[in-house]
C-alpha cells in the first residue's frame, strides 16, 4: 500500500466520524425546517423557505470557503463551517422562541456555511489518496453519512416536543453536535496546498475548466442529482404529514432515505473501479426516475417509503460518481478553483430547487396529492438532459474528454 494512502485512511476515518457527529445536524434540519416554516411563515408557499435559505448559503460560500482551505488547510476551513452551523442552530432555536420567521431564515443561511465547508469532506478524502484509492475513499467518507441518518432522525423524534415551542430543543442540539464535533477536525493529516512561486503552472482557468467535456458532463449530472434528490426530500415530510400521517412518519421516512443516500457507499467505489464512472452515474439516473414513478403511483406509506429510498440510492450513484469523474479531470494546482466552481454551480441547482419545492408542493396543485405529483413529475426534463450529456461524453475519444 502506498504511503499516502495510510494517511488517507487516517483522514477518511477522520471525515467519517466528522460526518456521524456533526454531518447529524443535516437531516435533522432537513426534517423540520419545512414544517417548522410552515407553522412561522406567512404565507403556506414559503414552507421550504428556510431550506432554500440554508442551500443558498451553501451555495454563496462554496467559493470562499474552497479559497479559505486553499490559503489555511482544510481544517480550518471545516472548522469555519463548524462554526456556522452553530451559529445557525443558535438562531434557529431564537427564532422559534420568539416566532420569528425572518430570523429562522437568517438562522438557516448560516446553516449553509457548515452544509458548505461539509460538501469539501469528499474533496479532502481524496487529496492524499492514490489514483487507485480516490474512489474508495470518497465513497468511505460518503458512507459515514449513515450514522448521521441514523442518529438525525432519532434525534428529532427525541427532541421535537421537549418544549412547547416544537423544535426548539432540536436546534439547540444542533448547536451541542457542532461544538462538540470541531474537535477531530484536528486530527486530519493534509497538507496545505504549497504557495505558488513565481513561474509555476497555475493551471486553466474558470472559463477553460467549464469548457473541459469530462468536467462539464461531471458538473451537470452532479448538479442534476443533488438537485432533484432536494426537490422531493424537501417536499416529503409536508407531503407526509398533509396526507394524514405523522410527524414521526415522516422522520422515519426521511431517516431511511438518508440511509439510502450513504450505504450504497461502502461499495459505490468498487463499483466504479469495475464497470466504469459513466456507468455507474447513469444507473442513478435511471433510479432517480424510478423513484419518481413510484412516488406518482400513489400516496400510501409504503410509497413514500419506497420512492424516497430510491431517491436517495439515486443520489448515492449519481453523485459520488460525478464528484469521482471531476476529481479525476483536475490537477493539482486548479483543485481549489474547480471545486470551488463545481459547488457553487450544484448548489446554485440545488438552491433552484429548493425554491421550487415548496411552490410546487403547497401553491401548484389543488391537493397535497396533486402537488406531491408535480414535485415528482418536474423531475423528468432534467433526467433526460444529464443522460443526453452523458451519453455525449460516452461516445467521445477518451483523450477529447479532459481536452
Amino acid at each position: 500500500m502506498p504511503m499516502s494512502d495510510r494517511i488517507a485512511k487516517r483522514n477518511v476515518a477522520v471525515l467519517v466520524a466528522a460526518q456521524a457527529i456533526l454531518g447529524a445536524q443535516l437531516p435533522m434540519i432537513f426534517t423540520v425546517a419545512g414544517l417548522a416554516g410552515q407553522s412561522l411563515a406567512p404565507n403556506a408557499c414559503w414552507a421550504t423557505l428556510p431550506i432554500s435559505m440554508a442551500v443558498i448559503g451553501s451555495m454563496l460560500t462554496a467559493t470562499p470557503i474552497s479559497a479559505f482551505m486553499q490559503r489555511h488547510g482544510r481544517a480550518a476551513g471545516f472548522a469555519l463551517g463548524a462554526a456556522g452551523g452553530a451559529i445557525g442552530g443558535a438562531l434557529g432555536a431564537w427564532a422559534l422562541y420568539i416566532a420569528s420567521f425572518p430570523l429562522f431564515c437568517l438562522g438557516a443561511l448560516f446553516t449553509g456555511i457548515y452544509m458548505s465547508a461539509q460538501g469539501f469532506f469528499r474533496f479532502a478524502a481524496a487529496d492524499t489518496a492514490s489514483a487507485e484509492f480516490r474512489p474508495k475513499a470518497i465513497s468511505w467518507v460518503m458512507a459515514g453519512g449513515l450514522l448521521s441518518a441514523v442518529f438525525g432522525p432519532e434525534l428529532v423524534k427525541l427532541t421535537d416536543d421537549m418544549h412547547v415551542v416544537s423544535f426548539l430543543y432540536t436546534y439547540a442540539l444542533v448547536v451541542v453536535l457542532n461544538v462538540v464535533g470541531v474537535g477531530l477536525f484536528a486530527l486530519l493529516r493534509i497538507p496545505r496546498p504549497p504557495v505558488p512561486v513565481q513561474g509555476a503552472p497555475l493551471g486553466r482557468s474558470r472559463g477553460e475548466l467549464i469548457r473541459t467535456p469530462a468536467i462539464a458532463v461531471a458538473m451537470i449530472c452532479a448538479t442534476v442529482s443533488y438537485a432533484l434528490m432536494n426537490l422531493v426530500m424537501t417536499s416529503s415530510p409536508l407531503a407526509v404529514v398533509g396526507c394524514g400521517y405523522h410527524n414521526d412518519d415522516a422522520a422515519n421516512i426521511v431517516q431511511a432515505h438518508v440511509l439510502a443516500m450513504y450505504l450504497p457507499s461502502f461499495f459505490t467505489g468498487h463499483l466504479i473501479a469495475r464497470f466504469g464512472v459513466e456507468r455507474i452515474i447513469a444507473l442513478g439516473l435511471m433510479i432517480l426516475a424510478g423513484s419518481g414513478a413510484v412516488a406518482m403511483s400513489g400516496v400510501q406509506l409504503e410509497n413514500f417509503y419506497a420512492a424516497l429510498i430510491l431517491l436517495g440510492l439515486g443520489w448515492n450513484f449519481g453523485f459520488i460518481g460525478a464528484t469521482t469523474m471531476l476529481a479525476g479531470a483536475q490537477r493539482p494546482e486548479e483543485r481549489g478553483r474547480l471545486q470551488g466552481l463545481n459547488d457553487l454551480i450544484v448548489f446554485g441547482g440545488v438552491t433552484l430547487a429548493s425554491f421550487s419545492s415548496g411552490g410546487l408542493m403547497n401553491c401548484s396543485g389543488g391537493s397535497v396529492e396533486a402537488g406531491w405529483q408535480l414535485v415528482n413529475m418536474a423531475m423528468l426534463p432534467f433526467l433526460i438532459a444529464a443522460g443526453a450529456a452523458l451519453i455525449w461524453l460516452w461516445m467521445r475519444p477518451q483523450e477529447f474528454r479532459s481536452r
